[in-house]
This record gives C-alpha cells, structure tokens and sequence, in this order.
C-alpha cells in the first residue's frame, strides 16, 4: 500500500495545474474512503470475535445442561447403581465434560477482554485520529486554494490595469495630436494616463508579491504540509493493519492457552474407561442379588403302581414352587415359581425383613444397625454437648441455668435407651439369620428339610387331609399340593392367584417411583384401577393392566370406590 521507505507524495502532485484541477482533493477522497474500509474490517472482525464468544458460552451451557442431565439423583435408586466401575466411569466423564465446558468459557472471557474490548476502544481512538487527519488536509487544502484565489485576483487586477493605462496612454496621445484640442484637456488626458500607469505599476507590484507568496505556499503544502498529513495516515493505517494480525494472533493463542486443559479432560475420560473391571462389577452384582437359598436337592421317584399314601417330597422341585400343577389355573395363563424367596412385597414388608431371601435379610437387617449405631452417636454427640454446656454454667452461672438444660439432657438419655434397644433387636435378628444361612457344601445342597432349617415354623404338608376316604390321590388333589409355610415368609406366592376385581379407581396426585419389589411407580395425573384398599398399613394395591399391578403409598393418590363393589 504505502511505501515506508520513504515520503509518500502522489504522482503529480508538484506541478501547479494539478491543484488547478483539484487533484489532490481527489485523493483526499480516495483516502477517506480507503481508511473507512479499514475501519470497517477491524469492526467487522470484532464483530465476529464477538459471534465465537457468543457460540463458545452457548456450547459451554449446552454442555453443562447435557452434563446436569444424565448426573443421577441424590438419594434415588439410580445413584446406588453408580457403584459399580462402568457406572463411576461414566459419572467421571460427565464430571469431565463439566470441566470440559469451563474451558470453553474461558475463551469467551479471554477473547472478551483481550480481543473485543481493547479493538473496540482501539477503533475510537482511531476514529478520532482519523478525524484529525482529515481535518489538518481539507485545513491545508482549503489554505492552498485561497492563496491561489488571492493570486487569481491579484493577476486580474494587475491586467485590467495595464489595458487601462493603454487605453489612457492612446487617449492622450489622441488628444495630443489633435489641434481642435485645447490644452488644458490635453494637460487633463496627459494626467489620467500616468495615473494610469502608476495604478498598473502597482498592481504589477502586489501581482509580484502575491505570486512570490503564493509560490512559497504552494512549495510548502506539496513538500512539507500534505507529505506529512499523507504520512500520519500512512501510519495510522499501517497501526491498524498490525493491530488485527495481533488480534489474530490472540484468537490463536486463547485456543492454544486451554488445549492443555481439554487434553487433561481428555486423559481423564480415557483413565475412567480404562478403571472400568467386568469382572468386578459382575461380582457386585452377585453379592447385591444372592439370595442365600441352596438349590432343592433330588426328586424322589413315586411310584404310582403300588397304593400307598403319597406325602410331598420335601426335596422335590414342587416345594420351591408351591404347586405342582402342570396345566394352567386362568385361560392358559401359567406362572410357575421356581424359587420360595419370591413373592410380592406388600407395602414396606415385616419389620425383620424375613419376605426376604436369606442374604438379602442379612444385608438389610445389618444396614438397619449400622443406621440405628449412627444415629445413637448422634445423640451421643448432642448430649456431650450439653453436658460441656452444663458444666460452663455450673462454673460461670452468669452465662446460663444450669437447670435449662436438664430436660434435653433427659429426653436424649431416653432417646439413646430406645436406639439401644432398637439395636439389640435388629442385632437379634441378624444373629438369628447368620446362624441359619447354610454352609456351601455337598451336604447341605443335598439337605432336603431346607425350609424347616430356614423357617421357625416346621412346614406341613397338606396331602394327607385332602387324601381321599380310601387312600388314594386324586389329580385334582395332586394339582393343589403345596406347602405350608409361616404367613410371615410367604404367605401368598406360591400359587397363582387369580386376578383381584376392580373395586374402583384412583389419580395419582404426585409422581411416585416404586423402587421396592411389590411397589408400582405412576405419574402424576395418572388414572388407574384399585384393587385392593388400605388395610390400615398406608399402602393401596392399584392396577395399570393385567400384567402391571402393585403397592402405592395411600397418601399418593385420590381413591374413587365403585359403590356396588364396596356394598357387595
């Protein structure tokens, strides 16, 4: 563009018919235009500096909200299960992403502070700068322009004169030759042609000084006024140009400044997947899900040639499932239970867990105590307190009544007493349940009174009362076989019910996430069917469809009875 090598002048700028067709004027106006499109660029690139912060901060919001999204929720069924290696490698990704998008907002901030805002004054101040410029040009311009009028006129004058002393001169010479004259109008023409030339002797003259100094102004203005106007904007320009390859520069380096971070992120993501164990996560699930029962040991052979009276094999199959029927009670509807632990979980179940399996009752009944021992540090902890509290007032009586503080000191010694006996039951229980879970040997998978070992019941068999009066054993009886066993442990699951009747129907008033087994989740506004009413236990039995029925919490819904089934 500009050489700055040396003084930037336009081509012709010296001779003085340039200025009289208003040249330089012309490239005053090339100029202006020209260092308004560099302002335009620096505008523009701020602008879109400012359109990649925008799109940085919506892609580090986007980013936390997916984030925020899949986090799971405290104290829900989904954090448990963030227990297990996979799991925590994906919470360790979502916390990666997390930090992931701070990174992006740190370009936003930097590129705020360090591109947009310093070009944004910068752009003023050189609007300003240009302003001046300009102003100083069309000032010399316009300066350079009067002295040539002043020269114009001056140069008029002086010719206007001088055809007047010629025409003075002739008008003399005239009246001088002629003889009708008289002399005093010759006297008279004589002295009008040397004031004549005395006028053109002075306009000659001042038309001298005014070129001299027009000369001089002229000199001035192409090689010193002009040249350095042209140069400060050839240096303003110039500014302009290596301020933006700056600001480019900073837009590189913001990026390159967090790539270090993101790399971190990465690395982190990439260490979370590798910590990832199949094989303990599988052994987790073992030890979440077992249940503590061996297997039923052999069927034994019943031979039905010999009349005899047939008892139920403890060890055979038909235990663990309750019935031995081989065709289906309902329209061809069949759920054989191949296991005695499952059942339907009534409401919140008995206080001692035994509607649970064996393992999973341990597991239940020591987290109950490890509960109940916190709690009672608790309380422990409160009462330390207050006795550190009681034994300031004693000292400084000014600060306190040492008598305020009795009756807490009370109530939390009555408090710590009952956990205490809490515990001692639940410890109880717990006792009771590690004596009887079975020893992983041959022996005791082959033990065939299992349940009468699990249960504080003896199991009895019903095949001898429904005998027939001369011994034999009817299909039908052999179909309603089953065991009987504590209506505390299974009271109901071994037989396949038929479906309960609708006896009304009921909304959901908020959203319940049936978590435990037994229990169903609805939404809230949902509409369903009751089937079975709160017994006193705070639990009503709904159901959705055939396949889909449970246990919610009373206070969760609006019951609406149909009238009839109710009075029937």
């Amino acid at each position: 563009m500009f050489s700055p090598s040396r003084r930037f002048v336009f081509p012709g700028a010296l001779s003085p018919p340039y200025l009289c067709c208003s040249k330089p004027k012309d490239q005053f106006d090339n100029l202006e235009k020209h260092t308004q499109w560099g302002i335009d660029v620096l505008e523009k690139y701020i602008k879109f500096v400012k359109e990649r912060t925008e799109i940085e901060l919506s892609y580090a919001k986007q980013l936390r909200n997916l984030s925020k999204k899949y986090q799971p929720k405290k104290n829900s069924k989904e954090e448990e299960e963030y227990r297990y290696t996979s799991t925590k490698a994906f919470l360790a990704t979502l916390n990666e992403m997390n930090d992931y998008a701070g990174q992006h907002e740190v370009i936003s901030e930097n590129m705020t502070s360090l591109i947009t805002g310093e070009l944004t004054r910068y752009v003023q101040e050189l609007k300003q700068e240009r302003k001046s410029h300009f102003h100083d040009g069309r000032k010399a311009q316009q300066h350079i322009e009067t002295c040539w009028k002043q020269l114009e006129a001056s140069k008029r004058r002086f010719e206007r004169d001088c055809k007047e002393a010629d025409r003075a001169q002739q008008y003399f010479e005239k009246m001088d030759a002629d003889i009708n004259v008289t002399k005093a109008d010759v006297e008279k023409a004589r002295q009008q042609a040397q004031l004549r030339h005395q006028m053109a002797e002075d306009s000659k003259a001042e038309y001298c000084s005014t070129l001299q100094k027009f000369n001089s102004e002229q000199h001035d203005h192409y090689y010193t006024h002009i040249p350095n106007i042209f140069q400060k904007i050839q240096e303003m320009e110039e500014r302009r140009i290596v301020r933006i390859g700056e600001s480019m520069k900073t837009f590189a380096e913001v990026d390159r400044q967090v790539i270090p971070i993101i790399g971190k992120c990465l690395d982190e993501i990439t260490k979370a997947a590798e910590s990832i164990d199949h094989k303990n996560d599988s052994q987790m699930v073992i030890e979440a899900f077992k249940s503590g029962f061996e297997p039923p040991g052999d069927v034994d052979f019943e031979d039905f040639t010999q009349p005899m009276k047939r008892t139920v094999s403890e060890s055979s199959l038909s235990n663990s499932r309750g019935d031995g029927k081989s065709e289906p009670k309902f329209g061809g509807k069949s759920k054989g239970k191949l296991w005695p632990f499952i059942k339907k979980n009534k409401g919140a179940g008995p206080e001692d867990f035994s509607n649970l399996p064996p393992e999973q009752r341990r597991k239940k009944l020591q987290q109950k105590v490890d509960e109940l021992n916190k709690d009672i540090q608790k309380e422990m902890d409160q009462r330390d307190a207050l006795t550190k509290m009681k034994d300031v007032y004693i000292k400084n009586p000014q600060m306190g009544d040492p008598a305020s503080v009795d009756h807490r000191l009370a109530e939390l010694g009555q408090n710590i007493e009952k956990l205490r006996l809490e515990v001692q039951k639940f410890e109880g229980w717990l006792a009771e349940v590690e004596g009887r879970l079975p020893m992983r040997t041959e022996q005791a998978r082959r033990q065939s009174g299992l349940y009468e070992a699990q249960n504080t019941s003896a199991v009895n068999s019903c095949a001898q009362d429904r005998e027939s009066p001369d011994g034999s054993y009817t299909e039908e009886q052999s179909q309603e076989t089953e065991m009987k066993v504590p209506a505390t442990d299974f009271d109901d699951e071994f037989d396949d019910e038929e479906p309960l009747p609708t006896i009304g129907t009921c909304k959901a008033l908020y959203t319940f996430e049936g978590q435990n087994e037994g229990t169903i989740s609805v939404a809230e506004g949902e509409m369903l069917y009751v089937i079975e009413e709160d017994k006193g236990d705070g639990w009503t039995r709904i159901r959705r469809n055939e396949d889909e029925e449970g246990y919610v919490p009373t206070s969760y819904v609006e019951v609406y009875l149909d009238k009839n089934a109710k009075d029937s």
